[in-house]
């Protein structure tokens, strides 16, 4: 195997039928390299056929940058994302979805964080774009956007559509997408977990940010619904991975008092369409906790025909 090299940064795009490809290499093409480092792009066609091989080949030979397409079939996240840390040539990796946003400066600050914390993982924040008919409830909520979570000051698991990771670092080499969650999500979150169990280090840069545009499919109640109860569901599963029977009980009986909580808090605030809803959704994703800790099966998300997301 070549080893990686040291002062390069391969920025990947997994896609799956995505027409925002184009545009997100766009962005990746004016991106500005951190003091020191080169750049390349690598894009994992997920689909059954290398649908994006034609975008890519088109515009490779007038792309500023080393762009390459490798295809990783079928329908299965884990199965594209692993195939970035297999076919990725650098140490370091970040990774972008196909759809978003990045601004010129977006690798250099995740870069000046992973130097200045001495992370292996560091993290960026994704914010929402909504169109005029995204309704003002989402805008205030900007429930599409994408931060992590803090536990006791520390971050404890991540997300691929904004981060950069040091392949070399000892949590981090070796480390697999579990493909068993590569249809349902929440394989990135056990990724970036293992990572911090691991004694790996996640840091995070407000300025590394990119922009997502929210399609109108994503406007639907349902889909928001069924979105906060798959991730409920990983959480659930995480938390089953390491609790005996008494913590288990623990656990169960405090998912199910915080989704009572929650729906009656929507009860209460009914007049408010903002408060209702970030209620229900947070009803809905105890409702998942419970589901993940009683091992149900998990809602599938992603494959054949759905365009891949899986920021969990």
């Amino acid at each position: 195997m070549t080893p990686p090299i040291n002062d390069c940064i391969e920025v990947c795009v997994c896609t799956y039928r995505r027409p925002q490809l184009r545009i997100t290499l766009e962005t990746l093409a004016a991106l500005r390299a951190p003091d020191g480092f080169t750049l390349s792009v690598l894009v994992i066609d997920n689909d059954a056929t290398p649908s994006a091989r034609p975008l890519v080949d088109s515009i490779a030979e007038t792309f500023p940058l080393p762009l390459r397409h490798v295809h990783c079939p079928e329908g299965n996240i884990s199965i594209a994302r692993n195939g970035a840390l297999d076919h990725c040539r650098a140490r370091y990796l970040a990774f972008i979805d196909d759809d978003e946003i990045a601004s010129p400066d977006w690798l250099c600050a995740l870069v000046e964080e992973l130097r200045h914390t001495n992370a292996d993982v560091v993290l960026g924040p994704v914010d929402a774009v909504y169109d005029e008919t995204a309704p003002s409830w989402m805008r205030n909520l900007a429930i599409h956007s994408t931060r992590p979570v803090w536990v006791r000051g520390i971050i404890r698991a991540g997300y691929t559509c904004n981060v950069i990771i040091d392949r070399q670092a000892p949590a981090v080499r070796g480390r697999r997408f579990d493909p068993a969650l590569g249809k349902t999500g929440g394989e990135d979150s056990l990724f970036f977990t293992e990572i911090q169990e691991a004694g790996g280090r996640i840091g995070y840069s407000e300025r590394a940010l990119v922009l997502e545009d929210v399609t109108p499919e994503r406007l639907a109640y349902s889909w928001l619904l069924r979105r906060r109860l798959r991730m409920g569901q990983t959480h659930g599963r995480l938390l089953r991975r390491k609790i005996g029977t008494g913590r288990f009980l623990g656990n169960l009986a405090a998912a199910l008092a915080k989704a009572t909580y929650c729906f009656g808090a929507a009860v209460l605030g009914g007049y408010d369409t903002t408060r209702r809803n970030a209620a229900l959704l947070r009803g809905a994703l105890h409702i998942g906790v419970l589901m993940g800790l009683t091992g149900m099966r998990e809602l599938e998300l992603y494959g054949a025909g759905q365009p891949h997301r899986a920021k969990s």
